[in-house]
């Protein structure tokens, strides 16, 4: 027997499943693994098809795998069916088949009902829907029936259950009618058959299987995205000689060679060289960090222009981008699926239906006086078919449906049922700062001349040619917004970068500088007052300044920041007035952090975190009892985004946060956020009113199927009618949903 020690600790280990249709398939799942001897916890990601267990040393993990088989799922052991690849193929390929057997139930289910319902007293035609609804039923539907015998064998029941009684039992009848018609029509009765019910049962429970695994089937590529942020193969120097190792062979201590373009394949320090690095999937921020000897470098951050040698530090699951990505597993799958409330009740309402309709048959059947076996019979399946979850398995579906398509026509993208379910819940919103509330990318915001205006345009276009030869991050806004304007570069006769200072050209006998201010004072370049006055104002307001100077004088300052975005301040607003705690969090620095809170009237913020302190901030808030939602659009986002109840990605960020996220705004208006916890709570408000149409005819009709109205008014339901109210109650339940179309946000 397997047990735990200190010498032996649990092992954890991730595996696909097989075989779950709904969150009641994940319970299953859990309990069962959980029951296995060895097994010490199993938690189930339902999104991604795949559960976590932990169990101590020496499990046979065989012993799990049939345990699950048994009651019709399959857990995968081998590492060759546990790939990315392979689990994307298993899904497309369940997807292809779902979709084969709807098309072929529905072929088949309409010529059925059309004979149903127009020509039910044709004998011939009951024979053809004999046949149709036989291959619709057993083999279209197969999957139902096999479920619910290896549910059965557990003492277990579920919505498969129902499903196979209902229309087994309503072909069973219909087939001896059809065959045998005397045995009613002597006993004074019609031998009425219910194929279209039990074919049309099938058709519309599979038409939602197809619907659920097509919103399926966009499973996430998160962590496969983040694994591609290191490269394969890296150059190292070893005893001199330059080498290209796999990653996977690159030791602490390597001397590693990182060119202009190249991403950096493991953490370490620089040793020799220096260049610019975007570190936007750590910090978030869009600006460049210069990196030189001794400086810090991490994974999957990406060298620009300079060439440099860094000696590996962490490698493997050492290294920051590994946790990230483990952290990231962690959080996806450790949030419990969600129990939603139809199959809370299914749990209960299934095997109260097979009770009622078995008190039904056996009351019947002993106190029915004459033809008492008949009306047993028939009371029975009246219960079991006006029981028929249908109407249950449309009230979700289709309010969800129509919700994510009235978000999609609203540049909303809602990627999950339990995301929709959840946004109206949110007590607290936390904002990143870089993309999210800013624009994500620096541009020029102040422009000065300090000329008469027929200098300026010369000296435009020394400084456009200056920008366009600088190596700087923060040359290329400058350039960009030269251009704007029109400005055409000159032919420089010298040009001098100066490390950590700016650029120095010549041009027609003239020198010229651009750089930060202790440029201009080196080369005794005085600053007019103004200049003073106003390049101390936008520092302020946490704006990089850059002076442009020649012949003895300061004449241009430009400014340039990460702008926020024009309906960022409105957005806050309006999530403050729905009574929204609203929060930023930012990489950047805490003067930078202050001004962009100040301008969009925020009053909670934090600056220099790192991606685990904002998986850690969002934690604290749950931790406080709140319902987090997390807005963002970075790497370093992430964690975060997994982590929150609702992680709500920018549709210009990075595909990682948009496959983490569950709700992706297209068009990056902060804006959405209050029109997404508006369309969250119509969509939950017609979730309960489907239920309650759902129902109400279940409450109705099912004593009356029982014959509860027979001693009194001697009123028994014909099955007939009790098909007649499912489908009514399925037409409820799609009608009340379309409303969701007219909603305004």
């Amino acid at each position: 027997m397997a047990t735990l020690t200190k010498d032996k600790p649990a092992i954890k280990n991730t595996f696909p499943v097989e075989g779950m249709t709904c969150a009641g398939c994940a319970v299953s799942v859990e309990s069962m693994l959980q029951s296995q001897t060895g097994v010490q916890s199993a938690a189930v990601n339902f999104a991604n098809k795949t559960v976590l267990v932990e169990y101590a040393p020496g499990t046979d993990l065989y012993k799990l795998q049939q345990a699950l088989q048994s009651v019709g799922y399959d857990i995968l052991l081998k590492k060759e069916e546990a790939t990315q690849e392979a689990q994307e193929a298993r899904e497309q390929e369940a997807y292809a088949q779902i979709k084969t057997k709807t098309l072929w139930a529905w072929l088949l289910s309409l010529p059925v009902s059309i004979i149903g319902m127009f020509f039910h007293d044709w004998q011939r035609g009951q024979w053809a829907m004999l046949v149709l609804t036989l291959a619709v039923v057993f083999w279209f539907g197969r999957n139902f029936y096999v479920n619910a015998f290896k549910q059965a064998r557990h003492g277990k029941a579920n919505m498969d259950t129902l499903v196979a009684l209902s229309t087994g039992i309503a072909f069973l009848f219909s087939a001896f009618n059809t065959i045998y018609p005397e045995f009613f029509l002597s006993r004074g009765l019609e031998p009425h058959v219910y194929y279209e019910a039990s074919a049309l049962i099938i058709a519309f429970i599979l038409l939602g299987k197809l619907l659920e695994e097509r919103a399926k089937s966009r499973t996430s590529g998160a962590i496969k995205k983040l694994m591609g942020l290191q490269p394969k193969s890296v150059k190292a120097l070893r005893n001199g000689q330059e080498m290209e190792l796999p990653i996977e062979e690159v030791l602490v201590d390597d001397i590693l060679l990182i060119r202009p373009g190249e991403k950096i394949p493991v953490d370490g320090r620089v040793v020799t060289g220096s260049s610019f690095l975007d570190e936007s999937m750590i910090s978030g921020e869009p600006i460049p960090v210069e990196k030189k000897a001794g400086d810090q470098v991490f994974t999957g951050t990406i060298n620009q222009k300079g060439s440099l040698q860094i000696a590996a530090e962490k490698v493997g699951s050492e290294t920051l981008l590994a946790q990230i990505i483990k952290m990231v597993q962690e959080a996806q799958g450790s949030k419990a699926p969600v129990q939603k409330l139809t199959d809370k009740v299914a749990g209960i309402f299934v095997p109260v239906v097979i009770v009622i309709s078995l008190v039904s048959f056996a009351t019947w059947y002993f106190v029915g006086g004459e033809n008492n076996f008949s009306h047993a019979l028939m009371a029975m399946i009246t219960v079991l078919i006006i029981a028929c979850p249908c109407a249950l398995g449309l009230a979700t579906p289709t309010a969800i449906m129509v919700g994510v398509g009235r978000g999609a026509e609203n540049c909303i993208l809602i990627k999950d049922a339990e995301s929709l379910e959840t946004a109206h819940k949110l007590t607290a919103v936390v904002l990143d700062k870089t993309g999210t509330i800013t624009k994500g990318k620096p541009e020029v915001t102040e422009l000065q001349w300090n000329l008469p205006p027929e200098e300026k345009g010369s000296v435009e276009a020394v400084l456009l040619a200056m920008e366009n030869q600088s190596e700087h991050p923060l040359a290329e806004a400058v350039s960009m917004h030269l251009t704007k304007l029109g400005v055409k570069a000159a032919q420089l006769e010298q040009f001098e970068s100066i490390t950590g200072r700016g650029v120095q050209a010549q041009y027609k006998g003239h020198s010229f500088w651009l750089g930060n201010e202790k440029l201009m004072q080196e080369n005794n370049l005085r600053f007019s007052a103004d200049f003073e006055k106003t390049g101390q104002k936008l520092k302020a307001q946490a704006k990089t300044v850059v002076y442009a100077g020649t012949q003895g004088q300061v004449v241009a300052l430009i400014a340039i920041a990460d702008a926020i975005k024009e309906s960022s301040a409105q957005a806050i607003k309006d999530l403050q007035q729905l009574g929204l705690n609203v929060y930023m969090l930012t990489g950047d620095n805490a003067q930078t952090a202050a001004a962009v809170a100040q301008q969009v009237g925020l009053q909670h913020y934090k600056a220099e975190v790192m991606p685990q302190d904002k998986a850690d901030f969002i934690q604290e808030l749950q931790r406080q009892g709140q319902v987090v939602g997390m807005v963002g659009d970075g790497i370093n986002d992430s964690q975060a985004l997994a982590l929150a109840d609702v992680g709500i990605a920018m549709g210009r960020g990075t595909d990682i946060a948009m496959d983490v996220a569950k709700i992706t705004l297209m068009h990056s208006d902060l804006k959405a956020i209050a029109k997404a916890i508006k369309l969250s709570k119509a969509t939950v408000r017609t979730i309960h009113q489907n239920l309650f149409w759902a129902f109400i005819y279940n409450v109705i009709g099912i004593p009356v199927a029982a014959g509860l109205l027979y001693p009194i008014w001697g009123f028994l339901l014909d099955p007939m009618f009790a098909g007649a109210a499912m489908a009514l109650s399925s037409v409820s339940v799609v009608t009340n949903s379309l409303r969701l179309r007219s909603l305004k946000l």
